[in-house]
């Protein structure tokens, strides 16, 4: 009987450290995913305000903009790994 309870609790603190490494992982992958993505929309800015420099108000401003939606999900997500990770 105790046998079986110690390998009750031993199995529950190893699926509590792997969820932890899990919310670290997935943490990582945002943060990563995130700035792969920003990284991207900059150099396609640059290269259309280098083919049509009358347009680079409208393309910076579609910039921020998409930047700032990637920043947003980027942070909702490291956000929900931390809680996964504390709570």
């Amino acid at each position: 009987m105790l046998s079986t309870i110690l390998t009750v609790i031993l199995q529950a603190a190893a699926g509590a450290s792997i969820g932890k490494m899990g919310a670290a992982l997935g943490a990582g992958i945002a943060a990563i995913g995130a700035g792969m993505g920003i990284g991207r929309i900059g150099a396609s800015a640059m290269e259309a305000i280098a083919r049509q420099p009358e347009a680079s108000g409208d393309i910076r401003s579609n910039l921020i903009v998409s930047a700032a939606l990637i920043e947003g999900v980027a942070f909702f997500a490291v956000i929900t790994c931390a809680l996964v990770l504390f709570v």
